[in-house]
């Protein structure tokens, strides 16, 4: 019997979607319309994605929204986006409390303006209870600042004399990542056709079944997301053991 996730001996039963959503840009290219509206068309993607995850069983969705280089795009763009951004706290947020789903945004707050901060602090806190389907949006977020800012968090212990360096291991390092009491990934999807990770969830990809899909992030529907989790069933996770099928 193959296995569907990591966590299949655990109560309860996760499954745990990452999708790195890529192709906005070409999409609009080949159209010959601005970046923005691919950027726009991919929120709509964001909903598809995010109803297709409730109906076919996932219980975490994890999707890659603005990554920390990202910030180096013409400013006009990363405006647009931003703004994006806040049409989608202000407005999305409350359809998917209704829908019993919870939000939670990981990566550097720091860098976002003020208003974004409370309006993402305001979501979580509206959203926390919820049940249906733990979406986490990555925003400012790249995996290798998350495991210094983990591995700084940690020195910082010990300077304090809170743990020994001898007591530091996977569970304890983990617990220091934004990510702290999330599953890690049973499935990476990225979209576009590209072939790579792009500094996304490093550590906790470290077991996760990937698909690459030839399709550009606004035309995603929940038949890409049907068909990756099938080719997930098809697989046999080992973790580094011997297969027992």
């Amino acid at each position: 019997m193959h296995s569907m996730t990591s966590q299949d001996n655990n109560t309860p039963h996760t499954l745990h979607v990452a999708i790195i959503m890529d192709g906005n840009g070409r999409w609009a290219k080949k159209r010959f319309l601005p970046r923005t509206a691919g950027h726009k068309k991919g929120a709509d993607a964001v909903r598809r994605c995010i109803e297709g995850a409730v109906e076919l069983g996932v219980t975490h969705l994890t999707l890659f929204g603005f990554s920390s280089e990202n910030w180096k795009r013409p400013q006009d763009e990363v405006n647009d986006l931003m703004g994006l951004l806040r049409y989608y706290l202000k407005n999305e947020v409350i359809r998917l409390h209704k829908e019993n789903i919870s939000v939670r945004f990981i990566g550097e707050r720091n860098k976002l303006s003020d208003d974004i901060i409370q309006d993402i602090e305001a979501s979580e806190k509206l959203t926390a209870q919820n049940t249906a389907l733990q979406l986490t949006i990555a925003l400012s977020y790249g995996g290798r600042a998350e495991i210094v800012n983990a591995a700084r968090d940690l020195a910082y212990d010990v300077q304090a004399g809170l743990i020994a360096p001898q007591d530091i291991n996977e569970n304890s390092f983990a617990n220091r990542l934004f990510t702290k009491g999330m599953p890690d990934p049973d499935l990476l999807i990225r979209t576009s056709g590209e072939q790579r990770i792009s500094n996304f969830l490093l550590w906790q990809l470290a077991y996760t079944e990937f698909v690459f899909l030839d399709v550009l992030w606004p035309d995603f529907e929940k038949k890409h997301l049907e068909t990756s989790l099938k080719e997930l069933s098809s697989r046999d996770r080992r973790y580094g053991m011997i297969s027992d099928c």
